[in-house]
């Protein structure tokens, strides 16, 4: 102590003031709806309520792994817009090609869907140095999309004459281009979807499902208003620079999708002389009733909600009068129907739902569609041909969802990739060929109505269309034939598992 500097009042003053517990910094008070931004519950329960299926998340595959997971059903969708939709108009309109070529060209996808069966096979016994399964086939299929986008932009040039051959190359070349992109497409989707089904816990794939046939949608929809929007006004060479996009594009989303996805496994890995053969595996896969009764109903039911594909907006134009963008709505009102159905149908099966009776509710509701939309011609209403195309596309994502769901279930013995495989080449050979018979029956009876053969009461354009329409209600009518057993079983079961021995006969 020192006793003068206690004697020293200023001294003592700093002392005082020194020794005085400092005040506590002055709160400033934050508004709660502030803090409730900032937290991450907050934004969890804004996805689960505005985003379709987000509550399908789970500790092990979270949403945010899920929806990057959800990428290369994007990829797929925005490949669909560009070769069935703008290059299939701009080969016929713009370029001047016979509608039959296009036709043709198009239609080289569909010679690949058949192997979606041998695709997921081999995904599910590939053995890889790395450890994977399904990663080598979705990179394999990403590269030979972009690899088929990379083609077409000269193959568009030698065709519009601005290259220096003849246009019979950039023929052979866009065909080519269009081979390789479905096959891309196709070994792709199905790749993805086996990974997905892996990941996923089995009470949760129906909603993975419609997660994932959601995002493809979405994707189809965004790409066509882009793509749109970039080509007015049309130019070749902005047409070139989109697809070349397009295929940089495929590869970043593909690649985005499968980082860190799957699990490597070195220890899986199968001995040669140990692997299943694919004839072997796909006898016995097919042999059994129950199996071969579901890819039957899928046939059928894709078969009847594809053969319209090509003739609703046709059908509201020459019939009904309605313009290019009234009938351009129905296709929007159609993926609206489709996105409902694919929400129902992920709510009923997240709560227990049964697959099989699901596919057969949309079956039901496509013949109640197809109705409406019969009937908007002799009616003249447009308001009838637009419920009816909201009911189409409800009808077919149940449809969807369901069987496909169905087949997801089969996944004993390692035949995840071999079932969803089976689903995907019977879904896309039936759904295509449909397109193709629907279109040409329309043309021969449409033709022989109005030459009077068929009399004089079915002498109107609406006949061919007509018709189509009513082999569609047959064929959905077959396809409730086919699914009923498959039901019925299905009731008397107890278990909740849904696997290959579960799987009604």
């Amino acid at each position: 102590m020192n006793p003068a500097a206690d004697r020293d009042p200023y001294l003592a003053a700093l002392k005082a003031s020194l020794a005085r517990p400092a005040k506590p910094a002055r709160a400033v008070a934050v508004p709660a709806p502030v803090e409730a931004l900032k937290s991450g519950a907050f934004w969890n329960r804004l996805g689960t309520s505005f985003l379709p299926f987000a509550d399908v998340a789970t500790k092990e595959l979270p949403l945010s792994r899920l929806l990057r997971l959800s990428l290369f059903q994007v990829s797929v969708g925005m490949a669909a817009v560009l070769l069935t939709g703008t290059l299939n108009r701009v080969m016929i309109v713009e370029l001047g090609m016979s509608a039959s070529i296009v036709a043709a060209m198009v239609s080289l996808p569909l010679l690949f869907a058949p192997l979606r069966a041998l695709v997921g096979f081999k995904s599910d016994h590939h053995n890889s140095l790395l450890g994977w399964k399904r990663v080598p086939y979705i990179w394999f299929g990403t590269m030979l999309q972009f690899g088929g986008f990379a083609i077409l932009p000269f193959a568009l040039l030698v065709m519009s004459g601005g290259g220096q051959g003849s246009p019979v190359f950039g023929h052979i070349a866009a065909a080519l281009g269009f081979l390789f992109i479905g096959a891309g497409m196709h070994t792709t989707q199905t790749a993805g979807l086996a990974l997905a089904t892996d990941l996923a816990t089995e009470e949760n794939r129906p909603r993975v499902v419609a997660l994932l046939y959601v995002m493809l949608l979405l994707g189809m929809m965004i790409s066509a208003l882009v793509i749109g929007q970039l080509l007015a006004p049309f130019s070749a060479t902005r047409l070139v620079q989109i697809v070349s996009s397009v295929a940089i594009l495929t590869v970043i989303l593909n690649v985005v999708a499968l980082w860190k996805q799957e699990a490597r496994n070195r220890s899986a890995m199968t001995p040669r002389e140990a692997r299943p053969v694919f004839s072997e595996t796909w006898r016995h896969f097919i042999a059994q009733p129950k199996t071969l009764r579901l890819l039957v109903a899928v046939g059928l039911g894709s078969a009847a909600f594809s053969m319209q594909d090509v003739l609703l907006e046709p059908y509201g134009g020459q019939i009904l009068g309605l313009s290019v963008g009234a009938t351009t709505t129905l296709t929007a009102l159609w993926a609206m129907g489709m996105l409902t159905g694919f929400g129902l149908a992920a709510r009923a099966l997240g709560r227990g739902g049964e697959p099989n009776r699901l596919a057969g509710f949309g079956a039901t509701a496509g013949i109640g569609a197809f109705l409406c939309v019969l009937f908007a011609g002799p009616t003249g209403s447009a308001a009838l041909l637009a419920v009816g195309a909201i009911i189409i596309g409800f009808g077919g994502g149940l449809f969807s969802v369901g069987t496909l769901t169905a087949a997801m279930g089969i996944s004993d013995e390692g035949r995840t990739g071999l079932a969803l495989g089976a689903w995907g080449a019977v879904q896309e050979t039936c759904g295509d060929i449909a397109i193709a018979i629907g279109a040409f029956a329309r043309d021969l009876i449409s033709a022989a109505a109005v030459a009077h053969d068929l009399g004089t009461t079915l002498a109107v354009p609406t006949t061919g269309y007509a018709f189509v329409y009513c082999m569609e209600i047959v064929l959905l009518l077959a396809t409730l034939v086919a699914l009923g057993p498959l039901v019925r079983v299905r009731e008397s079961k107890t278990a909740l598992r849904f696997g290959l021995t579960e799987f009604p006969i």
